[in-house]
């Protein structure tokens, strides 16, 4: 009799424990629906001097589109020789166009410019990346991504086979920029990469890289040249090229909740618009580019729900009965406008008549103690 009553009550004890620790939690990847939690974008114009001026445009022309799909100043590293604006060839000074009908200026006024004239360098470039910057350097031009960053790598200028230039003075090897990219994978810099190049011969550039999830595109070919679209005769220039042309005509009809997706750019950026042929890589991605948004790169949408709820609600409302108080007269409505005042959080009154609550631990250990002090007086 004592043998069975022992095991019965050590059944109700071993019960009760599964039951505290059988409570569901939601799973991260509920959590985290779409794998990343923040956006990132590194663009870079690796031209210098007046006869490159389609290269700032370019570079310009991805920045503002970043920046109208979500994308803040805080998380773009923005890299150019920085010196149409202010040539003396410019006829008007201060201002970047990327058509000849100058309609969007798109250097503008709120133009965040990190790196600039002859800061923008290969080993820059790779620090950046790597994070391997001197502690002087302020955070504003650091890459401050993390293993939840979605980062978009933009990159504009002259190029060839399994190279780029920087400023007609240095290059960068396409097995230097994997290797970097490697090292951002290790240090978990990365959640997902879009590397872009628009440049001659550039899918050259993507064919050294063997880290996890990147897509490579390059506006040519091995063997072939990325061409400009056309000139504005006001400045004697080609004022934008034809990859980044037709990339920003696509941005521009989407919004930050657009489902468009990787295979939706892909397919409108043909060879027979471009001049070129794109070369695309998406051997080293995991996900299918038709149901990867192309603003989980070029944007950075946060879900929030909107609620005309303010915290000096829920402070009050705590205060109150839930079956027999009505709201007091003095507390505004959803409908009423509330004053600035009245936004602050309220410090609310202490209920005389509150009741003891206790939590299931605190009732299971109860429990338990009074099984083991029945028993021990049973025996």
């Amino acid at each position: 009799m004592a043998a069975s009553l022992t095991y019965f009550c050590l059944l109700i004890i071993l019960a009760i424990i599964s039951c505290i620790n059988g409570q569901k939690t939601p799973p991260l990847d509920k959590v985290f629906q779409r794998g990343h939690t923040n956006n990132w974008a590194v663009l870079v114009c690796t031209s210098r001097f007046w006869f490159n001026y389609r290269h700032i445009a370019n570079v310009l022309s991805v920045y503002r589109s970043v920046k109208r799909l979500g994308i803040p100043d805080s998380h773009i590293i923005l890299m150019m020789a920085d010196d149409m604006p202010c040539n003396p060839r410019n006829p008007r000074p201060g201002t970047v166009f990327n058509n000849v009908n100058q309609h969007i200026n798109v250097y503008g006024d709120d133009v965040e410019v990190d790196y600039r004239g002859y800061e923008v360098t290969a080993e820059n470039f790779i620090r950046v990346l790597t994070g391997r910057l001197p502690e002087s350097v302020p955070r504003s031009k650091r890459l401050l991504s993390d293993e939840r960053s979605n980062i978009l790598i933009y990159m504009t200028g002259h190029g060839g086979d399994g190279f780029i230039k920087f400023q007609d003075a240095e290059e960068i090897t396409s097995v230097e920029l994997g290797d970097a990219f490697e090292q951002m994978w290790q240090k978990q810099r990365y959640h997902e990469m879009f590397f872009i190049v628009d440049s001659c011969q550039a899918y050259s550039m993507t064919l050294k890289m063997y880290s996890p999830n990147i897509v490579g595109v390059g506006s040519s070919l091995i063997g072939e040249d990325s061409l400009s679209h056309h000139d504005d005769p006001a400045i004697g220039v080609h004022v934008i090229d034809r990859y980044t042309y037709y990339l920003l005509q696509f941005l521009e009809r989407i919004g930050p909740s657009s489902k468009s997706t990787l295979a939706d750019l892909f397919d409108y950026t043909t060879p027979s618009l471009v001049m070129s042929t794109p070369g695309v890589r998406t051997d080293l991605f995991r996900r299918d580019m038709h149901k990867t948004l192309i603003t989980d790169f070029f944007g950075s949408v946060h879900e929030i729900e909107i609620s005309n709820v303010t915290f000096s609600d829920i402070t009050q409302e705590s205060t109150y009965s839930s079956s027999s108080c009505d709201r007091d007269s003095t507390t505004p409505s959803d409908n009423e406008p509330r004053q600035f005042s009245e936004q602050f959080p309220q410090i609310p009154t202490k209920d005389t008549n509150k009741r003891w609550h206790f939590s299931q631990e605190f009732k299971a250990g109860v429990i338990v103690f009074t099984l083991i002090a029945i028993i021990s007086l049973l025996f």
